[in-house]
């Protein structure tokens, strides 16, 4: 990959080169000391957009003068024996090959210190900055497509209320297990239905307990005799007659 961007960059490169600009340095007058209440170098270099690829043109008598590329401390203090590259031919061309500012300053340290001296500041190219670097940011998620909800036409959403005989509510039913109460002063009878049959009275045969012979008594004396069963259903048939009579006076 790494090939791959230095290859982008070199292309981009030329193609900066192929549209670059070549500036002459001093116009007519060329590079020299500049004469008084004119534009300094600095002024024309504010002027004028520079960018890679981009070259300086000087032009100047050649033994006379030269131009040396230097730091910015050199620039400063006009140290003509500390420069990074110097040229003097008499029609020197510097081409840009990078961002950022350069400095220049005549070879003779008086013309320096007479303002012959320029920085130029490179604009970056943007282009090929963000064609070399590789994208960080992470691809964009199409959102999810809700699904469409079909809603009924109006009319339909009118619910449908059922015919008014349909609304009126049954009738309270009657619960058979609750018992009816009588008026107050009668005497209240159980309800035949709920009474026993006389047979499951007469079933059980109760036991009179025999009761142990006192020291006076005859031990072979017996108990008296219990009741007989036809004495008993007699009985049981009459006590059901008697809540009978009491609900036919109820109803009454």
């Amino acid at each position: 990959m790494e090939k791959v961007y230095l290859f982008v960059f070199i292309c981009l490169l030329f193609a900066a080169m192929a549209g670059a600009t070549q500036f002459k340095v001093g116009g007519s007058n060329g590079w020299s000391v500049p004469a008084p209440n004119t534009v300094s170098y600095n002024q024309w270099a504010q002027a004028n957009r520079f960018k890679i690829g981009d070259s300086l043109a000087f032009t100047y008598p050649q033994g006379n003068d030269s131009v040396l590329v230097v730091d910015r401390d050199a620039y400063n203090t006009c140290n003509t024996s500390s420069y990074i590259k110097k040229f003097a031919d008499g029609n020197s061309v510097f081409t840009f090959d990078r961002s950022g500012p350069f400095f220049f300053i005549s070879g003779i340290e008086d013309n320096c210190l007479k303002k012959e001296s320029l920085v130029v500041i490179v604009l970056a190219n943007r282009t090929s900055k963000i064609d070399s670097q590789p994208s960080s940011s992470p691809p964009s998620t199409s959102p999810i497509d809700s699904p469409d909800v079909t809603l009924p036409p109006p009319g339909e959403l009118t619910p449908t209320l059922p015919p008014p005989g349909e609304l009126t509510p049954p009738p309270p039913t009657t619960n058979d297990s609750v018992p009816v109460l009588p008026p107050s002063g009668e005497e209240t009878n159980p309800n035949p239905s709920t009474a026993p049959p006389p047979s499951e009275e007469t079933n059980t045969n109760p036991t009179t307990p025999s009761v142990a012979p006192s020291g006076g008594e005859n031990p072979n004396s017996q108990s008296p005799p219990s009741p007989s069963g036809a004495s008993l259903k007699i009985v049981g048939l009459v006590g059901s007659i008697g809540p009978l009579l009491g609900l036919i006076l109820l109803v009454l």
